[in-house]
């Protein structure tokens, strides 16, 4: 097969009433689109609403490569459609990226805790139910302030702080959703139990890890292509970071604008070694991933955590992001353009 047969489709989201019109040269994916038919690919525009899955499908079928921009809500909707027909798709031997059974073990909350064992990781519990985490909460309050995390969830949502108010009160909380202009607010155990509740529905579980300290530093989010960093980007993310002294509780600092840098930035050099060299391998280890089914694009963010005994900065992991990775530093396109066409050509190998 020549690169010039190599068939790409881009899949990303459409209104159902506007499906014929819409195509990926003018949505925000159109440089990808480009870059990849400058590279000699076929790029095939993929515009997915649930009414047409059987349709698509039935196009696609031939296609050698998937790959996939949809958020795994959007619009109220989520994604069980789309999930069936990529399966669908893998199972007939076209590559999926990235994968949903791949998002479901990396791409949720729930990688937190099944990772926790690596050098990114911390004191984390997984609650499977509202009594599980009452016993659980209780106790991890006694260490200092904790922060939950339903399982799904974007722009703060399902992101609390918790701080146990008063020792000697230990059911008589503080807590603060990170949702963009919520404020800290007194309630007693039960209260917050109810508030978390429909967390657990459809089989959802909670996250229980510590607070960092150095949140206000800001968030790192490394770019990776299969297995390698292709960039980075730094944020000021302090929805949950205290006002400063004097101002409203709900007058936090507003996020910085999200900078993006290439993989070369000399600072970030000893995390993306520690990524390249050990972190993501033993991921993959970890939640049964083959390093081919990686996703072609996606994103791991880090808070800077306590300093080390030699002064060295460590770094916890606080989400990664394999459904819906955009944008993103303009030094990932070109490799990102390799990797689907390596994948074709490992495709058309077999």
């Amino acid at each position: 097969m020549t690169q010039s047969n190599q068939r790409i489709a881009i899949v990303f989201p459409a209104d159902a009433n506007e499906l014929a019109a819409t195509q990926v040269a003018n949505t925000r994916l159109a440089g990808i689109a480009q870059a990849l038919t400058s590279a000699g690919a076929q790029v095939i525009s993929a515009p997915f609403c649930d009414a047409i899955a059987d349709q698509m499908q039935a196009q696609l079928v031939d296609i050698d490569l998937a790959l996939v921009w949809v958020n795994p809500f959007e619009a109220g909707r989520d994604r069980s459609g789309l999930n069936a027909m990529l399966r669908s798709m893998a199972g007939k031997g076209v590559q999926v990226s990235a994968h949903p059974d791949v998002i479901d073990k990396m791409g949720t909350k729930d990688v937190l805790y099944q990772t926790r064992h690596m050098a990114w990781g911390t004191d984390t519990k997984r609650y499977g139910s509202i009594e599980s985490m009452r016993a659980g909460l209780l106790e991890s309050l006694k260490h200092g302030p904790r922060v939950l995390k339903q399982m799904r969830g974007q722009s703060g949502d399902g992101v609390w702080r918790v701080i146990l108010k008063d020792p000697s009160q230990p059911q008589l909380l503080a807590v603060r959703h990170a949702k963009r202009g919520c404020s800290a607010q007194l309630m007693d155990m039960d209260a917050f139990l109810r508030l978390c509740q429909p967390y657990f529905a459809q089989g959802g579980t909670m996250i229980d890890q510590p607070y960092q300290n150095r949140l206000h530093e800001g968030m790192i989010r490394c770019y990776v292509v299969g297995n390698q960093v292709a960039g980075f980007g730094e944020q000021l993310v302090n929805a949950l970071y205290p006002a400063p002294a004097g101002m409203p509780d709900n007058e936090a600092p507003e996020p910085g604008p999200r900078l993006y840098f290439p993989a070369d930035r000399p600072d970030f050099q000893d995390l993306k070694r520690k990524l390249e060299d050990h972190w993501i391998t033993q991921m993959c280890e970890s939640l049964a991933i083959k390093p081919d089914d990686l996703p072609v694009l996606w994103d791991v963010d880090f808070i800077r955590g306590d300093k080390s005994s030699t002064g060295q900065d460590t770094y916890v992991l606080c989400e990664i992001n394999a459904s819906c990775v955009y944008p993103f530093p303009p030094s990932a396109l070109a490799p990102l353009v390799q990797e689907a066409l390596r994948r074709c050509t490992a495709r058309s190998k077999l």
